[in-house]
């Protein structure tokens, strides 16, 4: 159980599914289509989907690149988190979206897994989240020219090693699309 007071309830993060980020992930549609139907649970639930979208020199906030992909909406009234590095959490508002919406639990969909997902679940659980990984709503593109494992083997060691993550109080864990069951 979380280690934050008065946190109750659970919020989706959709972290960085930016036209640029994911123009050549792995399984791609599949991913971004389990997204989908995450945000459209989430939303049924009453649970608050917060959207995070990156931004860098090479990709400039409001160019092509930096745009949400177009199967992905987000409403109008769903909190925008702007962020410049891998932690969601690192100079940013998420801290205080969360702690308005007194979200103790984060489920974590988006990508890149081998540095912003992964970053943000080791951000949350050291700020005291329980964090599940969404195990097939997270993808990365392959580095391998770079001495990296492919894609499909960083998302596997991934949600093997976040699977069975805890921290005192607090635990990890990982579910596929189908198994979510949003509490708000």
């Amino acid at each position: 159980m979380t280690t934050l007071e008065n946190r109750p309830n659970s919020a989706l993060l959709v972290i960085d599914v930016q036209n640029d980020v994911v123009a050549s992930a792995h399984d791609r549609d599949r991913i971004v289509a389990n997204i989908s139907d995450l945000v459209a649970l989430a939303r049924n639930a009453g649970v608050e989907v917060i959207w995070v979208q990156h931004s860098s020199d090479d990709m400039p906030i409001d160019s092509e690149g930096w745009q949400y992909v177009p199967e992905l909406r987000r409403a109008g009234t769903e909190p925008l988190i702007h962020k410049r590095w891998p932690d969601s959490f690192e100079e940013t508002t998420l801290e205080e979206v969360l702690a308005a919406r007194e979200a103790g639990h984060l489920y974590v969909s988006g990508a890149q897994t081998d540095e912003c997902i992964r970053s943000t679940l080791h951000g949350a659980i050291t700020r005291g989240y329980d964090v599940t990984l969404v195990a097939d709503a997270h993808t990365t593109e392959d580095l391998s020219e770079y001495g990296a494992p492919a894609p499909d083997k960083v998302i596997a060691h991934t949600n093997l090693y976040w699977k069975f993550h805890r921290a005192p109080g607090r635990s990890g864990g990982t579910a596929n699309t189908a198994e979510v069951t949003f509490k708000s």
